[in-house]
């Protein structure tokens, strides 16, 4: 017992010490205040990721460097976001997968279907070599990436029937994210796939102008989707992660010991966001159901995954070597 208090101690002691030096790097610099915006609501994964990284980021930098946080698109959709980063309208972000793989090309090859058995497998690949590679490509279209958070296993909901199979999607209207990967990926399975920025999917929904979208648990809850769709499946055919992002524009502006600063912090609350989503999902799917929305929870995922092959076929070769790479990581 004694060995376990002292050695408490000296990690306390240990802890203050790092933070005191973390501090003592900003005595002389100026003042900063950082834009962080994203697209969701408060109660999201992403604001929680967003919350987190403004409170380790004002502890470790003695308030140096504050974070204000712009959330339900109040600046602007995700493209527009990461478009003002790269001109400095718009200091940083936490940005979905899919708008970001329109600017680095590779970063979509996350979002080929079925391509992670499970959250831990996609933890590992992201936060190794092969996700920091891709982070990195961000500096030549004038982005910083800092790290990955989530966005999670995505889920299909409709209005219109329970989808069990890919025959069920037949001429559904659905949207899905503007990326050519998830356009492809809901084609093959029948659907009519309706490329759509997320808050023009949210009235175009309440309008009937398309049947369904996808996404993973925590978004349909927060968002109240079983208010026009009444229908879920739980197929996690992509996992989708998320990124901390930053305009080169504000990067570059940093020193040194704020950047450290910064891509520590992030990678932190990603991993604070990861555990808080896991531990949310049966409570919000208790509640969705209580809603009134009727959740497949066992869909013929064989059907699902032969039904998607095509994708792979297209898109297989177009990233590089990062799909083998990755195939090879899973093993």
């Amino acid at each position: 017992m004694k060995t376990f208090a002292r050695s408490t101690l000296a990690l306390g002691i240990s802890l203050a010490l790092v933070s005191a030096a973390q501090a003592s790097d900003f005595e002389d610099m100026d003042p900063v205040t950082l834009r962080l915006a994203h697209v969701v609501n408060e109660q999201d994964g992403f604001h929680i990721a967003a919350v987190k990284f403004q409170e380790l980021v004002a502890e470790r930098t003695d308030g140096t460097i504050s974070i204000d946080i712009y959330p339900n698109a109040s600046l602007g959709d995700e493209r527009t976001l990461l478009e003002g980063m790269q001109i400095g309208t718009v200091d940083m972000g936490v940005i979905t997968n899919g708008p970001v793989a329109n600017f680095v090309e590779e970063m979509a090859v996350f979002e080929l279907p079925f391509l992670f058995p499970s959250p831990e497998a996609a933890y590992e690949v992201l936060d190794g070599e092969i996700g920091q590679e891709l982070l990195d490509k961000l500096a030549d279209v004038n982005l910083k990436g800092l790290a990955y958070a989530e966005r999670g296993f995505r889920n299909l909901t409709n209005s219109e029937r329970a989808v069990r199979s890919p025959d069920d999607l037949d001429g559904l209207r659905i949207r899905v994210m503007e990326n050519p990967v998830y356009t492809d990926t809901f084609r093959e399975l029948g659907a009519n796939a309706i490329p759509m920025a997320w808050t023009e999917a949210l009235t175009a929904m309440q309008q009937g102008t398309i049947d369904g979208q996808e996404n993973p648990v925590n978004v349909i809850h927060s968002f109240k989707l079983y208010e026009t769709q009444d229908h879920m499946t739980l197929s996690r055919h992509t996992y989708a992660p998320a990124i901390f992002v930053m305009g080169m524009p504000a990067w570059n502006q940093l020193p040194e010991a704020a950047r450290e600063v910064l891509i520590e912090a992030a990678q932190e609350a990603a991993e604070h966001e990861r555990r808080m989503n896991a531990e949310m999902e049966a409570d919000q799917l208790d509640e969705l159901r209580a809603a009134g929305m009727e959740i497949v929870e066992d869909p013929d995922l064989e059907a699902f995954q032969a039904a998607v092959e095509g994708v792979y076929e297209k898109y297989g070769d177009q990233f590089g070597d990062y799909l083998t790479r990755i195939r090879e990581a899973l093993q």
